[in-house]
């Protein structure tokens, strides 16, 4: 396996590692209650959270610095919206995680985020050399 392969799916994991932390473990009742208010500091401050991991899990890679910033600012924005508009969908149907559709919004949700960890090690990987 090449050295840029192994970087890739090291820098993979620190996403996964790093939105386990984000999403669940720092997550407080403040911000899980924000999200569905647009601008609401509990939702602003969960996004800023993940996109200050993934800007210290991009240091650690080796990132440039225009790299890192620009990507982190992307995360934020992106967290932010996605978060939101699964909110602000969840709150108009009053749907309860005792729904079916509650858990697929969820997990298109968490999908998404995903994705945007991919394009993250991508563009990192490609920008980085």
């Amino acid at each position: 396996m090449s050295l840029e392969v192994q970087w890739l799916l090291l820098l993979i994991l620190g996403f996964q590692v790093k939105h386990l932390a984000g999403d669940y473990l720092l997550q407080t009742p403040f911000m899980l209650a924000g999200k569905g208010s647009y601008g609401h500091p509990g939702g602003l401050l969960h996004a800023a959270i993940h996109g200050g991991l993934s800007a210290g899990l991009l240091a650690v890679a080796g990132v440039a610095f225009g790299v890192i910033l620009g990507l982190a600012l992307a995360e934020i924005v992106l967290h932010y919206h996605l978060d939101w508009g699964k909110e602000r969908w969840l709150r108009q149907r009053a749907l309860t995680t005792a729904q079916p559709r509650f858990w697929m919004a969820l997990g298109a949700d968490q999908f998404l985020h995903q994705l945007t960890y991919l394009a993250m090690a991508a563009l990192a990987l490609g920008l980085a050399d």
